[in-house]
C-alpha cells in the first residue's frame, strides 16, 4: 500500500440510524419544501414504498412510485425512470430498496433535465452536476450505495457494468431503518453481506488506503464477522440487521475516496453476461484474489484476520492464509456458491470473461498486485 498525502471526503448530509426513520424521509423531504417525490422501488418493496407514499401525502407531497427491475438495471431501465420522472414533474428523488433501486434513483436525480446522457457520464468525474434534492434508503445490507459517490448500471449490448463516479451522487440524506431490511430472504442477506464484506477488505488492501478509511473498513469487518450468520439464521433479530446495515454504510463510506480493486473487477463480467447476483459474484472470487495478492503483499490480509478475531497464526502469510479460510467458511454457513462451475459458467467463458475484466482498468490500478489478463485467466480458471 501506498501513502497518500491527501483524500477527497464526500458525505452524505444526514444519516439516520434506528428503526422507524422510514417516516422522517418525508420530514425531510417537507423541509426541502417538496411538492412531488418520486421513489424508485422495486416490486419486493412495494409494501414499504406505499408506507413512505402515505407519509409524505401527510405532508402534502405527491408521492410517485416507480418500480424498476428487481435485478440489475440497465440502460434502459434508466431511460423509463427519467421518463417517468419528468412526466410526473417530481421535484425530490428517493432511491428505496438494493442498490440498483438506489442507482437508479441517483442518475434520475443527476440526469433529469440536464444536458448529459447516460454514456457521456460514464466514468470519473464527468457528471456536472445534480439537478434534484437525494435520499437513499436501503432495504438490504450490501451496495452501502446510500452513501456512495457511484452507480452503476448494466450496458446491453457490452454485457458489462458500466459504473458513474461523481461527488454529485453522494445523496443528501441516508436512513438506515433495519425493520426494513427483516424480509430480506436468507440467500440475499448472504449475498449482500458478502458483499459489504468485499467493500471492506477491497478497501482495505488498497493501493489508494488512508488511515481514516482503514478504521471504517476494519470495523466494517468485525461487524460483519459476529453478525452475517445471525442475521441469517435469525432475520428478525433487529441488533443483527442493524449491526449488518452500518456495516454495509461504513463499506460504502470507503468506495468514494478509495474504492475497490481485482475481485470487483472480475466480478462485473459474471454479473454482464451470466448475471450472477453482485455479492455472490465477489464472494465467490474474493478468496482467490487474496490469494493472488497475499502471494506478494500478506501484511494488511494478516491484519484484516485480526479483525476477523482469529487466532494469529505465528506469521504475515499464516495469518492471510486464515483470513481466506475464514471466508470460505463464512460463504459456506450463509449458503453462498463457492465455485463458477455451481452457477453453469464453464471453462470456455473464461477467455471472454478476462478479456472484459480488464477493461475496468478504474479498480485493477487499486490492486496491491497488478493484474494481467493471463493473471485474470489464472484466478477465474482457480474459482472454476
Amino acid at each position: 500500500m501506498t501513502d497518500r498525502e491527501r483524500v477527497d471526503l464526500y458525505q452524505v448530509g444526514c444519516v439516520r440510524i434506528g428503526a422507524g426513520t422510514l417516516a422522517n424521509c418525508a420530514d425531510d423531504c417537507a423541509q426541502h419544501g417538496a411538492a412531488s417525490a418520486m421513489i424508485a422501488t422495486s416490486a419486493p418493496i412495494l409494501p414499504f414504498a406505499e408506507e413512505l407514499a402515505g407519509h409524505l401525502r401527510r405532508h402534502g407531497i405527491e408521492p410517485h412510485i416507480w418500480t424498476g427491475p428487481d435485478g440489475e438495471p440497465t440502460r434502459a431501465d434508466l431511460r423509463k425512470a427519467i421518463d417517468a420522472a419528468n412526466a410526473s414533474g417530481v421535484d425530490f428523488v428517493v432511491g428505496l430498496g438494493g442498490g440498483s433501486a438506489m442507482d437508479v434513483a441517483k442518475l434520475v436525480a443527476a440526469l433529469l433535465g440536464a444536458d448529459q446522457s447516460f454514456d457521456e457520464v460514464v466514468g470519473t468525474d464527468l457528471l456536472n452536476g445534480r439537478n434534484l434534492p437525494l435520499a437513499c434508503i436501503p432495504t438490504t445490507a450490501g451496495t452501502g450505495s446510500e452513501v456512495t459517490p457511484i452507480a452503476i448500471l448494466e450496458d446491453e449490448q457490452a454485457q458489462l457494468k458500466k459504473g458513474v463516479v461523481s461527488r454529485h451522487l453522494v445523496p443528501d440524506y441516508a436512513y438506515l431503518d433495519a425493520r426494513l431490511t427483516v424480509t430480506m430472504p436468507r440467500h440475499v442477506t448472504a449475498a449482500t453481506g458478502l458483499d459489504a464484506l468485499t467493500h471492506c477488505i477491497e478497501a482495505y488492501a488498497n493501493k489508494a488506503a488512508y488511515p481514516v478509511v482503514d478504521a471504517w473498513a476494519l470495523e466494517g469487518i468485525r461487524l460483519i464477522v459476529r453478525n452475517l450468520e445471525r442475521a441469517c439464521d435469525e432475520p428478525d433479530d433487529l441488533a443483527a440487521r442493524e449491526a449488518m446495515l452500518i456495516a454495509s454504510h461504513l463499506g460504502g463510506m470507503c468506495l468514494g475516496p478509495v474504492n475497490t480493486a481485482a475481485v470487483h473487477a472480475l466480478a462485473y463480467p459474471l454479473g454482464g453476461e451470466f448475471h450472477v447476483p453482485h455479492g455472490v459474484a465477489n464472494s465467490l472470487l474474493l478468496p482467490h484474489v487474496i490469494r493472488f495478492n497475499a502471494g506478494e503483499e500478506p501484511r494488511r490480509y494478516a491484519e484484516i484476520a485480526r479483525a476477523m478475531g482469529l487466532e494469529p497464526a505465528g506469521s504475515d502469510a499464516g495469518d492471510a492464509e486464515a483470513c481466506i479460510a475464514e471466508i470460505e467458511r463464512l460463504s459456506s454457513a450463509v449458503g453462498i456458491d463457492r465455485r463458477l462451475s455451481d452457477l453453469g459458467i464453464s471453462s470456455n467463458a473464461i477467455p471472454k470473461m478476462a478479456a472484459a475484466a480488464m477493461t475496468v482498468q478504474r479498480l485493477l490500478k487499486n490492486n496491491p498486485r497488478e493484474v494481467t489478463e493471463t493473471d485474470a485467466l489464472r484466478i477465474y480458471e482457480a474459482a472454476l
